[in-house]
């Protein structure tokens, strides 16, 4: 691993979330440049871990800044076929959004050197925690289950771009997994299936220690750290990518048992951060942290960059559908007023993430982890497994629509029909939430702009081309003489 990159920038000291989660605090930094300092209570591990989830907020993650978008933020649904670049925008991420990019691309290699900090970060909170379990086993398996959390959901984020395929049994290149404090570390990728052995086993041991600690990981009105829902509902997300049904319907059950979907009255003050219905995981933005949708809508400047897909816009009952009013507005050039009606309106917008509350600056904070989500993985799964199973997904599918839809009357569907109606619920539901690309790599389908926006955008990527797998960072390639043979493919 390119240390260089990580080890020098990492400290659990400057710009991390208080307990609150609603200010940030300045610590005197517990680790600098190596990492030989071993935190020596569990004060300072509870400081560390703190350190970890701020890095989530960093540029490249689910944080943006200057000319880098949010990589597992806004960026997939750019790099698909939800959001379009319009003439508006300045051709930040033109490299990404069109599919040029190359083994020297910048923003490549920050979204691995974020991803990789947060890994290097949860490894720091993990060395030597095992030394406090026999005095206070609760407390340190909440402080541990967070951090195998984290570290297992940064890889598999990363093994989401850089992963040949999904598939649990793989063969392919994976990732480079990393579970200890080596700066003289240089891991080679391993196969698909490795990095879901390493990854689950992670995810799998957070869920058991988090079901007995000392205290709450979170609380009724905040959702800022990973607890044992947030955990079994990224199994679930990972299990369905795997391809693993029966595991990914479980774990999606689990948590739909927990955390109810929002009702109608609800579900617009998620995304001004009114209410935490059905969040299972937010990540917290204050301002001058950035924010995880300024490469969409700048609300402040009314830079309106990329536009929401017509096609997919044209989708939703326009009158009847609490997500449309609120995912979705017009706004004239120039006017923070939004402009009536949607459909004579040639400026249409992404308005999901414009504020938290009157003040149009894009603080918001990053809703990372839904129950919808998990009625559309249970409802995928259930169709995959077929038989009585299909049953039940249409079900899923129905129930969910019902909490989104007034008036909504039910549909029968099997086979085919029902999958593909998941998947356009899916990018109705998650729309701008990040999961676009991944949906689309993992069925293995092809990218066709049909609407695209400006006569410049790509328009097509085949299932086959090799930008569906990014190139491993010239950085690393450079500093990592195991990896350098196992660049991904065509690059």
């Amino acid at each position: 691993m390119n240390y260089k990159y990580l080890i020098i920038a990492l400290f659990t000291g400057s710009l991390l979330i208080s307990t609150s989660c609603n200010k940030t605090i300045e610590v005197e930094p517990q680790f600098v440049k190596d990492g030989s300092q071993i935190y020596k209570n569990l004060d300072e591990y509870e400081f560390a871990l703190t350190g970890a989830y701020a890095l989530f907020r960093g540029t490249g993650y689910f944080g943006s800044g200057g000319q880098t978008t949010s990589t597992w933020a806004a960026l997939p649904d750019m790099m698909a076929d939800n959001l379009l670049q319009t003439n508006e925008d300045l051709a930040n991420w033109s490299t990404q959004v069109n599919w040029t990019f190359s083994t020297d691309e910048s923003d490549l290699e920050i979204a691995w050197t974020a991803a990789y900090s947060v890994i290097a970060e949860a490894n720091l909170v993990l060395r030597n925690l095992e030394q406090f379990a026999a005095t206070n086993p609760t407390r340190v398996n909440r402080i541990k289950g967070q951090a195998l959390a984290i570290r297992g959901m940064a890889h598999f984020d990363a093994l989401r771009f850089w992963g040949t395929d999904f598939d649990r049994n793989s063969s392919a290149l994976g990732i480079p997994f990393v579970s200890a404090v080596d700066i003289d570390a240089k891991p080679a990728r391993l196969t698909v299936k490795q990095s879901w052995d390493a990854i689950l086993k992670d995810m799998t041991e957070a869920e058991t220690l988090l079901g007995n600690t000392d205290k709450s990981v979170n609380t009724t009105s905040n959702k800022s750290y990973l607890d044992r829902n947030a955990v079994r509902g990224l199994l679930a997300r990972m299990y369905l990518y795997a391809k693993d049904y029966a595991a990914a319907e479980n774990y999606a059950t689990l948590v739909i048992g927990a955390v109810p979907l929002a009702s109608k009255t609800a579900f617009p003050n998620i995304w001004r951060d009114a209410s935490v219905a059905e969040v299972l995981w937010s990540v917290p933005f204050n301002a001058g942290e950035g924010t995880p949708s300024a490469g969409i809508h700048i609300a402040s400047s009314n830079r309106n960059r990329f536009s929401p897909s017509a096609n997919l816009a044209a989708t939703y009952d326009q009158a009847n559908d609490i997500r449309f009013t609120s995912y979705l507005a017009s706004r004239a050039t120039g006017s923070s007023s939004p402009v009536s009606p949607w459909a004579t309106s040639p400026r249409k917008i992404l308005s999901k993430f414009n504020t938290r509350g009157t003040t149009l600056d894009n603080l918001v904070n990053w809703k990372a982890l839904r129950t919808g989500e998990m009625y559309l993985i249970r409802a995928e799964a259930r169709a995959m497994l077929g038989g009585a199973k299909e049953v039940l997904g249409l079900t899923d599918l129905n129930d969910l629509r019902a909490a989104r839809i007034t008036g909504y009357v039910p549909v029968v569907l099997t086979g085919i029909a029902l999958t593909d109606e998941i998947a356009l619920e899916r990018r109705k539901e998650l729309l701008g939430e990040g999961h676009r690309w991944f949906d689309l790599k993992r069925s293995t389908r092809t990218i066709n702009r049909t609407d695209a926006v400006l006569a410049s955008a790509k328009k097509v990527l085949a299932s086959t081309a090799r930008e569906w797998v990014w190139p491993i960072p010239q950085g690393e390639i450079d500093a990592n003489a195991t990896i350098k043979p196992q660049q991904s493919a065509g690059y």
